[in-house]
């Protein structure tokens, strides 16, 4: 459910105060039907255990019967910044969990960013070391010739995901993206979905 509270949390933020319909529409828009197992059902559940746990702020709207708003809470917004870094910076995470901290990256300070990404980065390089001396010790010991293949396999992913995570970290260093602190109306700060046109509650 890390994705999933991230990415709800993160809506809730950006928007300071908002009701669940326009979490989800939030969401459908950003297309994550396409890249987080994010069904449309759990993020009505995750607002309401997110307010059960203290994380988010419920209140019923007096002249809306049945319309419950959310704001984040102190609490709720230090676990929203603990899932984002960690979601960035722990490669074990499965991929939904990276895709939701990475659209929401932009809550992060540039510094803080780049902390995250050299963490991961650190840790992939060392995976994919022990892997080739792994893949060394297997064709040592005989294995059959085909076997070969999944540490070809393997190596190709752990290649690819040094690789990727590098130009990431070397173009928000460089300055690509608006993050946090640089524009008070960029995408991640609090409040920021209003001024970026977002739209209405009604």
């Amino acid at each position: 459910m890390s994705a999933t509270r991230l990415l709800v949390l993160g809506v809730v933020r950006g928007f300071g105060r908002t009701h669940g319909y326009r979490v989800r529409a939030e969401l459908l828009s950003w297309g994550i039907d396409d890249w987080a197992n994010v069904k449309p059902g759990s993020i009505y559940h995750a607002l309401r255990q997110l307010a059960k746990d203290g994380l988010l702020e419920a209140s019923e709207i007096m002249d809306w019967p049945g319309r419950v708003d959310y704001s984040v809470t102190p609490e709720g917004d230090e676990e929203f910044f603990r899932l984002l870094v960690d979601a960035l910076e722990r490669p074990e995470r499965r991929d939904d969990t990276l895709r939701a901290g990475l659209a929401l990256m932009p809550a992060l300070s540039r510094d803080r960013a780049v902390a995250a990404l050299s963490r991961r980065l650190g840790v992939l390089e060392a995976q994919r070391a022990v892997l080739l001396k792994e893949s060394g010790t297997a064709r040592a010991e005989g294995l059959p010739p085909h076997l070969a293949e999944l540490w070809r396999m393997r190596m190709r992913y752990a290649d690819l995901g040094v690789e990727w995570t590098r130009d990431l970290l070397e173009r928000v260093r460089s300055g690509e993206y608006e993050l946090a602190g640089e524009d008070r109306d960029a995408f991640g700060a609090p409040g920021s979905r209003q001024a970026l046109g977002a739209p209405s509650a009604h």
